[in-house]
């Protein structure tokens, strides 16, 4: 009932922005607009009804087959009022979000890692760069439609005595294990 008063007076101070919210469980998810990311994220902090001080974990879901491919979820922890809530947002392949670095410091390596495994553009970000995979690296490993094996292997040359990159050689052709089943 208390998740349920909250989730009402969060819908009336957030309604220009906020398209829904939801109890899950003993947390509040909330749904958001790209664009209205960092204004929720600073009234979520700021206000002494909310007081969620700390981002705990940015997620990034990789639906290929929808209109808007990834999903994003900011998990953030009132160390006051000891709840989580889950912001909740949608984005088209090739679109944009507001960084949520002016906001929470700490975001600036979420959103380093979420661009370099997903692709996903953070506005306004003071470093956007690859932080896990190499600089000549191509595409983005975590997308669902990134193939198993890569583009390329790496290995180290000691004729030339370094790291170089050559296409990837499969030992045997691409095969199907889809069986029917022997039950049906």
């Amino acid at each position: 009932m208390l998740l349920d008063n909250y989730s009402k007076w969060l819908n009336n101070a957030l309604s220009p922005v906020c398209y829904g919210s939801r109890a899950q469980g003993w947390d509040l998810v909330l749904r958001v607009k790209a664009e209205d990311v960092v204004r929720v994220l600073m009234f979520l902090q700021s206000s002494s009804g909310s007081s969620f001080k700390v981002l705990s974990d940015l997620a990034v879901i990789d639906r290929p087959s929808s209109k808007n491919r990834f999903s994003l979820v900011y998990n953030l922890l009132s160390l006051k009022y000891q709840c989580r809530i889950f912001l909740r947002l949608t984005l088209s392949e090739g679109a944009g979000v507001p960084s949520a670095v002016p906001v929470f410091a700490g975001a600036d390596w979420m959103e380093r890692e979420a661009w370099d495994l997903f692709g996903v553009f953070f506005i306004g970000h003071p470093d956007l760069r690859r932080i896990l995979t190499d600089y000549g690296f191509s595409g983005h490993p975590l997308r669902k439609d990134f193939p198993l094996t890569g583009y390329f292997e790496s290995c180290y040359d000691s004729g030339v005595r370094r790291v170089v990159y050559e296409p990837v050689e499969l030992a045997q052709e691409f095969r199907v294990f889809s069986f029917p089943a022997s039950w049906k």
